[in-house]
């Protein structure tokens, strides 16, 4: 980000930014005059410079008019380009400027500020990721709001993160966590209680684990080489499509059709019979309890969930289209709702925040109010539910439930680790994020590690795996799209050329895994702490802190993701959704290969269902990303 550490108010003292220093060198260099005031008939001279800042319009020693310098104009311009995004795009509020007035700033006393590191941890829940906007509320949107309450950040620069020189490790999404992350900006840091007072102005879900001197020139984004992420998901994930889902009849057409159903039974291995025994030993004994008409409608609407038509308020479908039709929605349809997987279930998307709804305002006066009739709320009694819409419930129940009974075994780990070994090495990821074609230098990323740990975790009654990638860099959404992909493949009995495949030019639509079970581990600075501890500075070392983010970690992250997870269903409702969409979208997981799938002609210029975007990335949370 660009470093502009003067303060707003033109008349305080302050070095020149770099750019105009390195421009004033250039000009002695010219013989053009050694300061920015020295001007002669209007142009730069070689005589002495002018004593006032701002810039005569009309010569030498004319008082017509005050023009500012560049340094004012460049505040000048970035506080209009700040004013109109706030009052035009963020309804006159801002998560990223707190103003203060001319008064209360230059009352402040002036301290010299310091370039730092900053270690923290939060929990990603309820946040519209880390990267402050003016729109949402972020994690740093907080952190930044508590420097200015402690003093940390002074009220001149507390307009504009970029005077501070902010800038951010690695950038999270919406609603994912991290153990360790690493700011770096200019603070005012001589209060040796710091930590502890900015600690008081955040939420428990947000924590600074330690502020660390830096070289004036530290950039915690370019000092950083690699990152290491944790990605934690119920082992049911692995589980195959149910046999009359969408996805699971044409899976099963398709190996007949090309003659290689036994090969994917293999691939399927211990999970081929699962659902045939659920149907058997749990849903069979519940649908024989109930009356013939109740059963009847119940699997009618069982079935009709589970076929839906990918098309703005459709009806449930009756049948399945025939193998091999595309049903792609044309690009000026209406994107669609996504089907829901259960009356009162959340979406499958990440969480956000809710603003409370506003207080109703108090009327004017007496006389208005005695003009309005009192308003009296209707009574409504809850309907009692009907025995089918409880057997709705009791079948989906129990499907959950099974679900959450299974236990991975060795062998299934065993094909989810051949397909992270595909990650491996420097690969073109383009088909793993958004906005980024195949021929895009910025889409090869380099995986150092990915691995499954083969001890899974009980939590409760959900079994949970967790995964662990070591890469130099990652895009928006890359993480969740390879764990999303590598499941598909293993959970569908799909070939693992896949992953080879994935790295070509053809577009392949992979959707991305629910961002609840992602965490940023830690970032790495080894050649940074080298150079810091022979200059005798303090190394970041998020290994000093263990105790501290172990505890952090038990108590916020990995708590949430078990209870949103055992609440709101969230890797169910993803699956159930991806298996559920009539589109061939994801049809690359049959026998028919990639040829078989949708391709997408313009990655961003194709109108996609609004029932897919969120399984596709493609609101990209509302979030760009910047820089690589």
């Amino acid at each position: 980000m660009a470093a502009d550490d003067t303060p707003s108010n033109a008349s305080a003292a302050a070095p020149a930014p770099v750019s105009e220093q390195q421009s004033e060198s250039s000009n002695q260099k010219n013989g053009r005059g050694n300061t920015r005031g020295g001007y002669k008939g209007g142009k730069r001279g070689g005589g002495g410079g002018h004593k006032d800042k701002g810039r005569k319009g009309a010569g030498f020693g004319s008082s017509k008019w005050d023009m500012p310098d560049k340094r004012e104009q460049v505040q000048n311009s970035r506080s209009a380009k700040r004013q109109k995004v706030i009052t035009d795009e963020a309804d006159g509020t801002s998560y990223m400027s707190i103003p203060f007035t001319a008064e209360e700033i230059a009352a402040e006393e002036r301290r010299p500020k310091r370039k730092v590191a900053v270690l923290i941890g939060y929990a990603g829940t309820g946040y519209h990721g880390i990267q402050i906007n003016h729109k949402e509320k972020t994690i740093e949107g907080d952190i930044f709001a508590a420097f200015v309450a402690t003093g940390a950040i002074s009220k001149a620069n507390a307009d504009d993160p970029k005077k501070s020189s902010l800038a951010r490790c690695a950038r999270t999404d919406k609603g994912v966590h991290a153990a360790g992350n690493v700011l770096s900006l200019k603070l005012i840091v001589e209060d040796e209680d710091i930590v502890k007072k900015i600690n008081s102005h955040l939420p428990d879900q947000i924590r600074v684990w330690a502020i660390q001197r830096a070289s004036n020139s530290f950039s915690c984004y370019q000092a950083c080489e690699s990152r290491w992420y944790e990605y934690l998901m119920p082992s049911y994930a692995l589980l195959p499509p149910q046999p009359h889902s969408f996805l699971g009849k044409r899976i099963a057409e398709s190996a007949k059709a090309k003659g290689v159903a036994d090969e994917y039974n293999e691939r399927l291995d211990d999970v081929k019979d699962f659902w045939g025994e659920v149907e058997k030993n749990d849903i069979q004994p519940i649908l024989d309890n109930m009356a013939p008409d109740v059963r009847t409608e119940v699997l009618r609407i069982l079935r009709d969930s589970t076929d839906m038509e990918l098309a703005e308020d459709a009806p449930p479908a009756k049948a399945a289209p025939k193998a091999g039709k595309k049903n792609v929605p044309k690009a000026d349809e209406a994107p669609a709702e996504a089907p829901q997987a259960e009356a009162g279930e959340a979406a499958a998307k990440d969480v956000e925040m809710v603003d409370e709804a506003p207080a109703e305002a108090p009327l004017a006066d007496a006389e208005a109010a005695a003009t309005v009739a009192p308003v009296v709320p209707e009574v409504f009694e809850k309907a009692e539910p009907t025995p089918v819409e409880l057997g709705v419930k009791e079948v989906k129940a129990a499907y959950i439930a099974a679900k959450r009974r299974y236990r991975v075994t060795p062998a299934r780990l065993e094909k989810l680790q051949k397909a992270l070994d595909l990650y491996l090495g420097t690969h073109n990821f383009h088909n793993y994020t958004v906005l980024k074609s195949a021929n895009d230098p910025s889409a090869k990323r380099h995986i150092k590690s990915f691995e499954v740990n083969t001890t899974p975790i009980p939590i409760r009654d959900t079994e949970w795996l967790s995964l662990k990638i070591h890469g130099q860099s990652f895009m928006m959404h890359q993480i969740r799209k390879m764990v999303a992909l590598a499941v598909m493949i293993v959970r569908c009995g799909a070939p693992l050329d896949l992953v080879e495949e994935s790295y070509g030019p053809r577009r392949i639509s992979i959707p991305k895994a629910p961002g609840l079970g992602l965490m940023l581990e830690r970032p790495m600075f080894s050649e940074y702490n080298k150079k810091a501890i022979s200059l005798g500075r303090e190394a970041i070392d998020f290994a000093k802190y263990d105790d501290r983010i172990q505890e952090f970690k038990d108590q916020h992250i990995y708590r949430r993701m078990f209870e949103v997870e055992e609440q709101e269903n969230s890797f169910h409702l993803f699956f159930n959704q991806v298996d559920n969409f009539r589109t061939d979208y994801f049809l690359w997981v049959t026998a028919g290969g990639v040829g078989a799938s949708y391709e997408r002609q313009e990655r961003g210029g194709e109108k996609v269902p609004k029932a897919l975007q969120a399984e596709l990335g493609d609101e990209a949370d509302g979030v760009v990303e910047v820089g690589n």
